[in-house]
């Protein structure tokens, strides 16, 4: 009779909670919420279509920021859309293998965009180190073969967390506290032990996010080294530039992350739940929508492309009437 209960339990639903302690307060958290979502969906679909359409940036950087693009918009869509239900809508019941597929994507974005950060690192690299080489090193064939790899990498590391959650049995309940389903909030509430999962997720951790981070200073380490061996103050502060919007979207990517990790294994009583899990949505949150600024802040052919891509709006629309 206990094995059907769970079995039950664990074929049902689960409640995501929001964020806890703050229930009260949903509908305003809710809004700098959607408006960083909207400003991050537009932001990036923007620059998708200004890589597209504008030839001077079809170049190995473009392309690995359309990567970076397209995964900040993939993984903010698959949390965000549900959390504004349960703030807007108290649509707070998820299927239970709904709430696995959500954290199979999940972490396989976040895979990839810390293996994205760290091609953006090996681009630059190669830019600054070999700059007559660098569109005949970085191919169009060994971009899509690493922006497949790294796909493939993250789809692979993610792949355990929902099998092995969904073997769990569940009897503390079904209520997560928090607005979407991660691995950790989920099997925090299964009663058997979690070991393995806790211990694969350390792992996974330092198989992507260590690994990528270690890539990234490495090829940090060889940029310095680079430009510091350029005669011209002129040059070394143009190549130094080439990197300021990568190393602030590497800032805002795994600062916010790092924390939400920790937290989640070695916070404790320490951090008040609501912090966390406010840390946790920034986390998908302030990527997507600083990435774009960033990246038409620093990059002087964004910029340009930018206002011709007005211009010419404008020129049409004068020409129109």
């Amino acid at each position: 009779m206990a094995d059907s209960n769970l079995t039950a339990l664990t074929s049902s639903t689960f409640i995501l909670n929001g964020i806890p302690g703050l229930e009260a307060a949903h509908i305003w958290i809710s809004i700098p919420f959607f408006f960083a979502y909207l400003i991050g969906l537009v932001g990036n679909c923007g620059l998708l279509y200004l890589i597209w359409i504008e030839e001077t940036l079809h170049r190995p950087m473009y392309y690995f920021l359309s990567m970076l693009s397209i995964t900040d918009i993939a993984a903010t869509t698959t949390v965000i859309p549900k959390a504004m239900c349960i703030f807007w809508l108290k649509l707070k019941e998820t299927n239970f293998n709904a709430c696995l597929v959500q954290m199979f994507f999940i972490h396989t974005f976040a895979g990839m965009e810390s293996g994205v950060l760290m091609l953006m690192a090996v681009d630059r690299y190669v830019a600054i180190s070999y700059p007559l080489r660098y569109t005949t090193i970085l191919t169009h064939p060994i971009i899509t073969a690493a922006g497949l790899l790294n796909f493939l990498r993250g789809m692979i590391v993610a792949a355990p967390f929902p099998l092995w959650a969904k073997r769990l049995p569940y009897c503390r309940g079904n209520v997560i506290p928090h607005t979407y389903c991660d691995h950790m909030s989920v099997v925090k509430l299964a009663c058997a032990s979690i070991r393995v999962d806790a211990i694969y997720g350390l792992a996974a951790a330092g198989l992507v996010g260590g690994l990528d981070i270690l890539c990234i200073s490495f090829s940090y380490v060889m940029i310095l080294r680079a430009v510091l061996g350029l005669s011209s103050k002129e040059a070394r502060s143009k190549a130094f530039s080439t990197c300021t919007a990568h190393i602030c979207a590497i800032l805002s990517t795994y600062t916010p992350a790092f924390f939400t990790f920790f937290a989640h294994r070695f916070g404790g009583h320490h951090i008040a739940p609501y912090a966390h899990i406010i840390m946790a949505n920034l986390y998908l949150l302030l990527p997507p929508m600083l990435n774009p600024i960033i990246y038409g802040v620093k990059i002087k052919q964004i910029r340009e492309g930018v206002l011709k891509l007005f211009r010419e709006r404008k020129a049409g629309s004068a020409h129109g009437i």
